[in-house]
């Protein structure tokens, strides 16, 4: 049997992969995590043959140093599988849209220590250039310098309104949700 652990952002994907490893034979999921800060601990404490992680979640944990990851990575986010990569590490990265028999037989190439890699996330991490104009890396660097839109906009001289416009194209660019993670994203990525 396989001892398997989920940490995985969202409730449904990760109840929905769940349910799909469950109806496996050779498969059983000894833990469920909806975040990062758990998931080092849980895997020293359950033991898993195999952890099935977000990027997001896994980025800067040492989870990776006690049992096999399969990564699942948004390709838009790919900027730091680097990060997990590292002599005597099994990792298998596969892209977060994958069908779930994928990460079915991931889970068992895993198990048995052979790696996997998606070339299409791989090649994402590999050739991503950074896809915001020069002005709105200038805006993003000032206001990742914690720069107010107002202070933005005299700096650069321009409207209040034009520089939100400009947030609003990069927050979309990045795939983020808010300015605070496209941020993040720009940073994770050497956009910034």
């Amino acid at each position: 049997m396989i001892r398997t652990l989920l940490a995985l952002d969202g409730a449904l994907v990760r109840g929905a992969l769940s349910l799909v490893l469950a109806a496996e034979d050779d498969i059983t999921v000894v833990a469920e995590l909806d975040h990062g800060d758990a998931l080092a601990p849980a895997v020293r404490a359950g033991r898993p043959d195999v952890a099935v992680v977000d990027l997001e979640l896994v980025a800067g944990t040492d989870a990776a140093a006690h049992c096999p990851l399969l990564v699942l990575a948004d390709r838009r986010r790919a900027g730091h599988l680097h990060r997990l990569l590292r002599p005597g590490r099994t990792v298998g990265i596969l892209g977060r849209d994958v069908p779930p028999q994928r990460v079915v037989d991931g889970i068992r190439r895993l198990a048995r220590r052979a790696s996997l890699v998606d070339a299409e996330v791989v090649l994402a991490a590999l050739t991503r250039d950074s896809p915001l104009t020069s002005r709105e890396t200038e805006i993003l660097g000032l206001t990742a310098a914690g720069a107010p839109v107002t202070e933005v906009a005299g700096t650069l001289g321009l409207a209040p309104g034009t520089v939100r416009n400009h947030l609003g194209r990069i927050t979309r660019k990045a795939g983020a949700r808010t300015r605070v993670e496209a941020v993040r994203v720009a940073r994770e990525a050497g956009w910034i």
